[in-house]
């Protein structure tokens, strides 16, 4: 409990600044003049994240705006052109009564009950676009890129031995990717095209459930059941994936990208090698790769291979994630399919960048890219055979996470929530936040919102945004998705206001990097070179971090060139 204290205090502040009118209104006029904006004591005002919704009793929508607060002052902005700008003073007389002055009106507002109000406006509730690159996000990109580099250069073991050089290199080729992907048509077909496979793997994957589960894969008759939708595409995927290594496919697309690393940004081969092969493989599959270099390994390219496999996110769970966030809709399948792609692609110079400033290369490295030949099984049928073992045991360990980890934010979420009530936090935090009580996502919001907005994340979403890079990291990454899955759905009364948050989200979490992690590599590299067990061990929570930040700088780069 003193530890939670200390969270909420020093929290404060962000409550302090949130808007504090959130919730459903009933208006009753004390002095209206003849204005253009004409209201009725039958009315109804809702605030909710940063817009505002006047209603008829007939629940007609009569006025919907945008507002703001500054001081004790309201500012209400119609979207109706031939509506100015409304100016209040604004004062609290109770939690339940609201005081409105202006020029031409004399209000009180008395709150009623929200629940079946919030859950009206969330349905006619509208993302809002991307505005495209301008100045504005040009500078919160900047400011973003800048505070991520500075958190990985006050954590740098040598500062003095930083490779500027390799760190500007890595930052420009991750934004060549991403204005790529985001703007440059050619590119865009190119990614599109990839997408295309993953979405294909979707509909294959979806004939073989269907013959094993029938009418249960109709979502329409028993709804969206997660261990029937996705997780046989893991399995799948995981078996594919077994006989494209076991054909050399997956070795010379990774050698040709490993190769353009090693030379662009002066790694050695083995960690290029590493890299490379963690945009298709999982972090305990890509080493494999590069067995026999292991135990030969410098510390930094340790940490590096570590940080590679925390930024990066397997070829099974990415088809995964796009199955659950695109739904039945293919268009927005082979939309999500080309964000998480790059993101993944993106993600090998940006774990090179922070890899680096955390812990320079001293010793001179070896920029020859050989492949270990090890083969994953001795026939295509062997290779098919143990893809499937592998990818049923990830497959299982899925599930297993997911259900302990949603349980237990649930059981965390119900002793919050007793505490809110004996507290009255349940009373601050709806009043304060997006948030109708004090719980898990709430403390996680709060915390990462200032490190949300300095990478650009519009401040009307920074609290839902800090949630989901802190479920990740407490959780898994699978877990976010699910989260986001949810935020970006409008019909939801939480929800993502801006498109801009829900990609920055896609590229946020595209990554391993959570504790659990931690553990998953010190076991799995561990097994193949023993000698370095240690040096895992040792480099555990910086690993996590670097591949957190590696993430966070897709997601600062795509938000800057959205706009």
């Amino acid at each position: 409990m003193k530890h939670l204290t200390w969270v909420l205090l020093l929290c404060l502040p962000t409550l302090l600044m949130a808007q504090n009118i959130q919730g459903t209104w009933e208006i009753d006029i004390k002095e209206q003049q003849d204005s253009v904006l004409y209201l009725e004591n039958e009315q109804t005002i809702e605030f909710l994240d940063s817009v505002f919704t006047i209603q008829h009793s007939t629940k007609d929508l009569a006025h919907q705006g945008n507002f703001s607060t500054e001081g004790s002052e309201l500012i209400l902005k119609p979207e109706l052109s031939s509506l100015n700008d409304i100016v209040f003073d604004f004062q609290f007389s109770s939690d339940s009564v609201l005081s409105l002055t202006s020029e031409k009106f004399k209000l009180q507002l008395n709150k009623l009950n929200t629940t079946e109000s919030i859950s009206e406006i969330a349905a006619s509730k509208v993302i809002i676009s991307n505005q495209n690159f301008s100045f504005n996000s040009l500078w919160r990109g900047v400011l973003g890129m800048f505070s991520l580099l500075l958190i990985a250069y006050i954590l740098s073991k040598n500062k003095k031995a930083i490779n500027w050089k390799t760190v500007g290199f890595g930052l420009l080729a991750q934004l060549i990717l991403a204005i790529g992907v985001l703007k440059i048509p050619f590119v865009q077909s190119a990614f599109e095209f990839v997408g295309n496979i993953f979405v294909k793997i979707l509909d294959f994957t979806a004939a073989g459930s269907e013959f094993l589960l029938g009418d249960l894969m109709d979502t329409s008759t028993y709804g969206y059941i997660f261990i029937f939708q996705i997780l046989p595409t893991i399995i799948f995927f995981s078996a594919l994936t077994s006989i494209l290594f076991y054909l050399g496919i997956i070795q010379k697309v990774v050698s040709g990208l490993a190769w353009v690393l090693s030379k662009l940004l002066g790694i050695s081969g083995a960690e290029s090698l590493s890299v490379a092969g963690n945009i298709f493989l999982g972090q305990t599959e890509a080493p494999l790769m590069i067995k026999a270099y292991l135990e030969r390994m410098t510390r930094s390219e340790i940490l590096l291979v570590m940080i590679g496999g925390m930024a990066t996110v397997a070829g099974g769970v990415l088809a995964a994630y796009i199955g659950f966030l695109g739904g039945d809709d293919p268009v927005m399948r082979l939309a999500f399919a080309k964000h998480l792609l790059a993101a993944s692609v993106m993600a090998a110079p940006g774990a090179i960048v922070i890899s680096k400033i955390l812990y320079p290369q001293l010793e001179k490295v070896n920029t020859n890219v050989e492949v270990s030949s090890e083969k994953i099984g001795s026939n295509i049928l062997d290779a098919i055979a143990n893809g499937t073992t592998e990818g049923l045991k990830l497959a299982a360990n899925v599930a297993a996470m997911l259900l302990v980890f949603v349980a237990l934010i649930a059981f965390i979420n119900y002793g919050f929530e007793k505490i809110g009530d004996i507290t009255n936090l349940n009373v601050l935090v709806a009043q304060n936040t997006p948030y109708d009580k004090f719980s898990l996502e709430a403390v996680l919001g709060i915390i990462f919102a200032p490190l949300m907005w300095l990478i650009g994340v519009a401040k009307e979403d920074v609290m839902l945004m800090g949630q989901l890079l802190g479920i990740k990291l407490v959780a898994s990454e699978f877990v976010g998705y699910i989260q986001l899955a949810e935020l970006k759905n409008t019909a939801n009364a939480l929800s993502l206001n801006f498109e801009k948050s829900v990609i920055m989200a896609t590229y946020m979490l595209c990554g391993f990097a959570n504790f659990a992690s931690i553990g998953i590599q010190i076991g799995g590299i561990g097994s193949l070179a023993p000698g370095q067990r240690k040096v895992l061990s040792e480099f555990g929570m910086r690993a996590l971090i670097g591949g957190t930040l590696a993430s966070l700088m897709s997601a600062t780069i795509a938000g800057m060139i959205i706009g």
